[in-house]
């Protein structure tokens, strides 16, 4: 599928107030759901066992939650995540909370939909490692207890294939959703939701612009059809004293993936919500503080000087997007009762 760009210019907006401020959303319980993926309880074990299991690396210690920890906020709290061979990539790891309602994925949106998503990291030679997706499904045949759960999960009379695999990930991903937060329950009806500071805040987040990127209910910008990406430039008014100390050029972001020159330092507008838990910030993860992000996109994104006050009422705001999340056990993995698949020797 093809990936439209979307450019929106970021301006300042009107002083309405919270309360008349008709975008506020709250996050639904449910996610987007493709006609091509239903959703089913069988499926998304498979996909959450998939997801744990680091056998799907070439070195048998990564996996999914390897980098994007459920058990957390979603992501490793890296600068850059460390894959197969002690390999770091360029880019920090996205959170996987919430990651359904985004209409691409990865921070430069190269990817239409969470399955497709699900089949980059395992394949790719500084994460995960496999040779391709071959080596993958001939492994998970070798699993024994694979057979069931797949066989559970599929109809089809050889259910253990790729596309298979990815459509159970992404299943098992579309029921991570932390819906609730102070915020979500403030923009439904309950005032007292939310402190002063925060009420503060969320005015302050509307009157100097921040909605006009982070908007909708994931505060990652408006309703968008799957596979077409909102993008904006990073940074959009450069500084040069914050590039030196941050260098957030230096990676040309999604014209990495087209090569157009016009798509030069753009990204997907990533979420807010459970910000508090995913440092660092950026894509390259150099800014190690929430306080220092929010000073950084004021500057750059909106070539403003924030106030201390305006700064501490934003991250009180930003905390009360924090949700609630669904209860994670570890699933038992599938044995290989005497005797190892792992035979790759570590360097």
């Amino acid at each position: 599928m093809k990936l439209s760009h979307t450019l929106i210019i970021v301006g300042c907006l009107s002083t309405a107030t919270v309360s008349t401020y008709a975008a506020w959303e709250a996050l639904p319980e449910t996610a987007p759901v493709p006609a091509n993926n239903p959703q089913t309880n069988d499926k998304e074990e498979l996909g959450k066992v998939l997801f744990f299991d680091p056998r799907l690396s070439s070195s048998g210690t990564i996996s999914c939650n390897s980098c994007h920890n459920v058990m957390a906020g979603g992501d490793d709290n890296r600068p850059n995540s460390i894959g197969v061979k002690n390999q770091h990539g360029g880019r920090g790891a996205p959170t996987v909370w919430n990651a359904a309602f985004h209409s691409v994925q990865f921070w430069d949106g190269r990817a239409a939909s969470l399955e497709e998503q699900a089949k980059g990291p395992v394949t790719n030679p500084i994460e995960m490692g496999m040779k391709d997706w071959d080596a993958v499904v001939k492994l998970l045949k070798e699993i024994p207890g694979y057979a069931p759960l797949f066989k559970a999960a599929f109809t089809e009379k050889d259910p253990i294939t790729a596309d298979n695999a990815v459509k159970a990930i992404a299943a098992y991903e579309r029921t991570l959703i932390t819906p609730n937060t102070p915020y979500d329950r403030y923009v439904n009806g309950d005032h007292a939701a939310l402190s002063e500071q925060q009420v503060k805040g969320m005015q302050t987040f509307e009157e100097v612009g921040c909605s006009s990127c982070h908007s909708g209910m994931n505060f990652s910008g408006p309703k968008m059809e799957m596979g077409s990406g909102f993008f904006m430039k990073f940074p959009t008014y450069p500084a040069k004293e914050l590039e030196s100390k941050y260098e957030f050029s230096k990676d040309l972001g999604r014209n990495e993936v087209t090569k157009q020159d016009a798509d030069k330092n753009f990204w997907r507008i990533p979420t807010l919500r459970n910000i508090a838990l995913t440092a660092p910030y950026f894509h390259n993860g150099k800014v190690t503080t929430l306080e220092e992000a929010v000073k950084v996109m004021g500057k750059l994104q909106l070539n403003k000087d924030l106030s201390e006050e305006q700064v501490q009422n934003l991250v009180a705001f930003l905390n009360a997007l924090t949700g609630e999340f669904p209860p994670q056990t570890m699933p038992r993995l599938p044995a290989t009762p005497g005797q190892t698949l792992m035979v790759e020797e570590q360097k």
